[in-house]
């Protein structure tokens, strides 16, 4: 890719708004061909503005256009007005403190104080999960809280009830916020028609598995190896190997079907295996063949129809089949998405020698199979009353039931998703919220300026060359010497790998994406960390990174751990053996492998706040991947013989 300087374009906003350039390419007929921008969606007007070109001969058009920037989050109280009239909607916002959740009103104002770590959708009966301090609590819609944050987990409500867990386990509390019962089991999942599946294990046994009633109460013991949530009046259990069953509330057989393998019931038919490991069919609801296995693997039916696969050795050859067994949509596709309302998704490989890289998708009525539009789909969501939130190469947007651009606004630049939240429309678009009222109009916006005190703020800018790529990081705005500022910003950038990275395509065997967040800041002490999410393409998982950065905000300097500490002083040995001590006697470290821990580094990754030092391993160094980084914190009161009190980096911050 070649970088072009666009010099007159300098400037050429107002004060205070962004710049965004679009640019294309001649193809001989029209301008066909998104160029991806490796530029962040937006820079200031009076940044340098560069475009990114192929290094290969054509004829290529910028299109610009200015956007003005929006203020941080304010809030005073003669703009909030009586919003218990109106819908709330969950909203991040990036603060000095980190990103911190609130709640706006259908005008975009503020109406609930970001405060939360996280806060989901208000539910019909007026009450909202947010989680602090890593825990889930429950708030009305002034804000107030109604159950404190001291579950792990709460779902949503059905049927007056919401299930919880604790270290405990699991349980149901009611609409009050009171929990029915103080029982505890294994798993617990929400009430469907006045029954909710759990599961217990027995001693040296495996999970076995029963229903409690909206009450808590045990209405049918844990006896089935296996089961489902109760629909339409029934629900399929495994009765043991060999053996199911479809049963009513009350836990009398209905029917009994002796098949290695039945799945759920799916208006009226259930997928079976008539011998072990054999090829998939559909029984009727009284055990007899409705359609003979043929299948290697079969989902249960959805508004008459079933998506099944033909292809052997785990390949993927999926197509549709009406209630008869005959083929609607031939079985030859990758990928095979029912999206409600008659419609389906079909999807190809984009890079057919790498097909776990992802789909191309086109749309099809699920009647006849005959394709609607051609236009490649890079994302599909399921229909909602006529629409479907869709993305390709370049914009998310809404496609109506012809398989083309819905009339209904927005189009959003990026990747991501559009869902209605009561009078507005949010969008999920590159990893950042926006909403939207009906008519496409930008209601709210999540900030790109964190505020920190004048003269400093940080400027969040994005990086994505290529769909597979794409980083958010950080400029510091406010630092007077522009040679520092320069370089303090560069060092950023390349930490938070945000270049060098190119357009993509078969070659880039991963994807890649990054963001930042202010975790401290006080008087010249600026730290950052700058995560990253790298995931090679077809590996079980990916691998998380995280990076401190500690700038003093005066001079630029980025510190390091020994700079906290006085010269000469044996910070490492004392650490160390800090460190040991916690795995040694808190039951928290228990996951840390025995005999891994070595002791600390001396440039041992680590980050500080008002009150204590936090030392920090990566993935896999001590313990297993599920446990993330694992974090020691060292109070400033224990080791304070040890910290250069008059020292640069602690001046800094005291």
């Amino acid at each position: 890719m070649l970088s072009i300087k666009l010099n007159e374009l300098r400037g050429g906003g107002n004060e205070g708004s962004f710049i965004k350039a679009d640019v294309w390419k001649w193809d001989g007929i029209e301008w066909s061909e998104y160029i991806v921008q490796q530029e962040e969606e937006f820079i200031r007007a009076d940044d340098d503005l560069f475009v990114s070109l192929p290094a290969e001969p054509g004829l290529y058009r910028v299109d610009y256009s200015s956007k003005s920037l929006e203020a941080p989050f304010e809030q005073t109280q003669a703009e909030i007005k009586d919003h218990r009239t109106t819908s709330l909607h969950p909203a991040p916002f990036k603060l000095k403190e980190g990103t911190l959740w609130g709640y706006i009103n259908d005008e975009g104002t503020t109406v609930i104080e970001p405060r939360y770590e996280y806060a989901e959708d208000f539910q019909p009966n007026g009450l909202a999960v947010v989680q602090l301090k890593g825990n889930s609590g429950l708030i009305d819609n002034t804000g107030q809280e109604r159950v404190k944050p001291v579950y792990s987990f709460i779902g949503p409500f059905l049927e007056g009830r919401a299930v919880v867990s604790d270290a405990k386990g699991y349980t149901f509390i009611d609409e009050q916020g009171h929990e029915v019962t103080s029982a505890r089991v294994d798993y617990l999942n929400s009430l469907h028609e006045g029954r909710a599946l759990f599961s217990k294990q027995g001693s040296g046994q495996a999970s076995r598995y029963g229903y409690w009633d909206r009450q808590g109460k045990e209405v049918l013991p844990a006896v089935y190896e296996d089961a489902s949530d109760f629909m339409n009046g029934t629900a399929l259990v495994k009765i043991a190997n060999g053996e199911y069953a479809l049963i009513d509330p009350d836990g009398h057989r209905l029917y009994t079907y002796k098949h290695p393998f039945v799945g759920s019931l799916g208006e009226g038919l259930l997928s079976y295996q008539e011998t072990e490991n054999g090829r998939y069919g559909y029984l009727n609801k009284d055990g007899s063949v409705a359609i003979q296995p043929q299948f290697t693997a079969a989902l249960p039916f959805y508004e008459g129809r079933a998506v099944v696969n033909t292809a052997e050795n785990f390949g993927n050859a999926y197509g549709l089949i009406d209630k008869q067994g005959r083929m609607i949509i031939p079985a030859k596709y990758y990928e095979l998405q029912q999206l409600g309302e008659g419609r389906v998704a079909l999807g190809t490989p984009i890079y057919p020698s790498q097909p776990y890289r992802g789909s191309r998708y086109v749309i099809a009525d699920a009647e006849n199979g005959r394709i609607l539009s051609t236009h490649t789909l890079l994302g599909v969501n399921n229909y909602h009353e006529g629409l479907a939130s869709v993305f390709d190469a370049k914009e998310t947007y809404f496609i109506d039931k012809s398989g083309r651009r819905a009339a209904q606004p927005p189009v959003i630049p990026g990747t991501g998703t559009l869902s209605f939240s009561g009078r507005l429309i949010r969008a999920n678009i590159d990893q950042r919220t926006s909403y939207y009222d009906r008519s496409g109009k930008q209601v709210w916006r999540q900030n790109g300026v964190i505020p920190l005190r004048a003269p400093y703020s940080v400027l969040e800018k994005k990086y994505k060359p290529n769909f597979d790529y794409l980083v958010y990081y950080p400029v510091v705005e406010g630092i007077s010497n522009k040679e520092v500022a320069r370089e303090v910003n560069d060092k950023l950038r390349k930490l938070s790998k945000a270049e060098d990275i190119g357009s993509g395509g078969p070659s880039q065997d991963f994807s890649y994406t990054g963001d930042f967040a202010v975790t401290f800041f006080r008087k010249n002490l600026l730290v950052l960390e700058l995560n990253g999410y790298r995931f090679p393409f077809g590996a079980a998982h990916g691998m998380p990174t995280k990076i401190h950065t500690h700038i003093n905000l005066r001079n630029g300097r980025f510190y390091k751990l020994r700079d906290l500490f006085k010269p000469g002083s044996k910070y490492v040995e004392k650490l160390s053996d800090i460190v040991g001590k916690q795995i040694q006697n808190d039951p928290q470290y228990s996951y840390v492998f025995p005999g891994t821990y070595k002791g600390i580094a001396a440039d041992q990754p680590f980050f500080v706040d008002e009150d204590a030092l936090s030392l920090y391993f990566a993935p896999y160094e001590i313990a297993p991947y599920s446990a993330g980084f694992p974090t020691f914190r060292i109070p400033y009161a224990e080791i304070m013989g040890l910290i250069s009190t008059e020292g640069e980096f602690w001046q800094s911050f005291h």
